[in-house]
């Protein structure tokens, strides 16, 4: 069921958001090669937590994390682990935080230390196909738009598009309707609504746009072991555009 939020929510989820966007802004200015994924993680956790919020990841279905941690060739949902970051990597950390009942979701793609060529188009081509989906967003706009913008962006670089995974309503829950694919049919889909609040989330491979899911039932590699970035925001519909909460 699509929620629309009242200016209550909005405000409550404002403050989750603002918890989200300063935890990624901290990683970001700590992250260093020598680092496990663990270490992040536990960056992570640790200022949640300072925020009084909670990480919304840690113990969903399961999963036994505060963050999502992903390495280069990991397209979403690395666990954390012992696994070391090296120079030349590509980090994306994933996180989400609810306090006061409301979740807030966000994801950007770190580069260590000196990147390949390669690497940094990807993660530049990445975040523009979040800032070209949100060109003319508003409410009465087509839900598949966003993705239509996501792909044709992607693609004119020649790079694959996730299809597996895709983006999502947010609010009480980390994960509500619509799905928000990055890839789509332009003037197809619901009309979205003012007040609808949505986590759009490119998710782009450097090579082919098939995945691997593999047995821990959580992490997704790209099939030909190329790399990949996401870059995610909270984004709320407004009657004339979008606010992006996360930023």
């Amino acid at each position: 069921m699509i929620t629309v939020k009242t200016d209550k929510e909005i405000a409550l989820m404002r403050e989750s958001c603002r918890i989200v966007r300063e935890t990624l802004e901290f990683v970001g200015s700590n992250i260093r090669a020598g680092m496990t994924t663990k270490d992040v993680d536990d960056m992570v956790n640790r200022y949640i937590l300072s925020c009084g919020a909670y990480p919304s990841s840690l113990g969903y279905c399961g999963y036994p994390a505060s963050s999502c941690v992903s390495v280069n060739e990991v397209v979403v949902h690395g666990i954390p682990s012992e696994r070391i970051i090296e120079e030349g990597d590509i980090v994306s950390v994933d996180i989400t935080a609810e306090k006061n009942g409301y979740n807030g979701d966000a994801a950007r793609t770190f580069m260590i230390g000196n990147v390949s060529d390669e690497k940094r188009q990807l993660v530049k081509v990445t975040e523009e196909c979040f800032f070209k989906a949100i060109e003319g967003l508003k409410a009465g706009t087509p839900l598949y738009d966003i993705g239509y913008a996501v792909q044709t962006h992607a693609e004119s670089h020649g790079y694959g598009v996730v299809r597996a995974l895709v983006g999502h309503g947010i609010g009480r829950e980390m994960h509500e309707d619509p799905s928000v694919p990055n890839y789509g049919r332009r003037g197809t889909g619901m009309r979205l609504k003012a007040g609808m609040t949505i986590c759009i989330e490119p998710m782009i491979n450097a090579g082919t746009h098939k995945v691997v899911f593999h047995k821990d039932g959580w992490t997704v590699t790209t099939m030909d072991g190329k790399p990949s970035a996401h870059y995610e925001n909270t984004v709320l519909i407004t009657e004339d555009g979008v606010e992006i909460l996360t930023l």
